[in-house]
């Protein structure tokens, strides 16, 4: 699977963005389902990006062995635990064992942070990196595969960034590491900056936005790596989605650590 992005070995403390307008849908090996991957590492299972489901298009029967998080652009999915519909975001935490299906066509923002495990008996359907055969049990059975977040019901909080408000989407804490995911509001004339404490990600919503001096807008991924320096100007307002995988430097606090 080709990928936009590669992280380097060492952080060049770099700002990539990625346009995903201009970059082509990926076939994958199960005919319906395609990727737009900024980041896809298979050995370890990470991946960032879009995921396209055709109408009537299966996951597979899947146990996520990390943190995956997916918000619905279009369309929605459906699996054992009911449905997950348009700009809901799906939380599925280590152990989480599903087969999802999209009775139409659905499109998501994706983040994996582990390895997908399939039964020996069933084909890998390629829509997860990391993807491998292994015996699977359902280590909790009367827990929900997924928690599913109504994005934009969820309660602002100021960020202490002025001009920048927070939705809290996803608090990692409970799963062992110090990740956040949220939905950041940026009020038109917003200028700010801060240095990235750990890999840092945006999708921009809508809206638009310079970040160091490029213009940055709807459907653009923003990666951050550690240590990099990240001006964001925003004259007309932006909306953006975001994970952070330790605090940032500087004043304010944007995802909530």
């Amino acid at each position: 699977m080709q990928a936009l992005y590669h992280p380097p070995a060492q952080s060049t403390r770099q700002v990539h963005v990625f346009d995903m307008a201009a970059a082509p849908w990926q076939a994958t090996a199960n005919a319906g389902l395609w990727l737009k991957p900024v980041r896809h590492d298979n050995e370890r299972g990470l991946y960032l990006g879009l995921v396209r489901f055709d109408a009537g298009t299966r996951s597979g029967l899947h146990q996520h062995q990390g943190v995956a998080t997916s918000f619905v652009l279009d369309g929605g999915l459906t699996d054992c635990h009911g449905a997950i519909g348009l700009h809901e975001a799906g939380i599925n935490l280590k152990g989480s064992t599903h087969d999802a299906i999209a009775y139409r066509p659905t499109l998501l923002v994706s983040r994996l942070e582990g390895p997908v495990t399939y039964p020996p008996e069933s084909d890998i359907s390629g829509v997860h990196a990391g993807s491998r055969h292994a015996a699977i049990r359902n280590p909790a059975p009367d827990v929900a595969p997924e928690v599913n977040v109504p994005v934009d019901a969820q309660l602002h909080d100021d960020t202490g960034v002025p001009g920048v408000r927070r939705q809290l989407i996803f608090d990692y804490a409970r799963t062992g590491s110090e990740h956040r995911m949220a939905q950041l509001s940026v009020r038109p004339e917003t200028a700010f900056s801060f240095v990235a404490g750990a890999l840092t990600e945006f999708w921009v919503r809508g809206g638009l936005l310079a970040v160091n001096g490029r213009a940055v807008h709807a459907d653009c991924f923003i990666v951050c790596e550690e240590g990099a320096e990240v001006e964001v100007r925003s004259p007309y307002g932006a909306l953006l989605i975001g994970w952070a995988d330790g605090r940032e430097l500087g004043g304010g606090n944007l995802f909530g650590f």
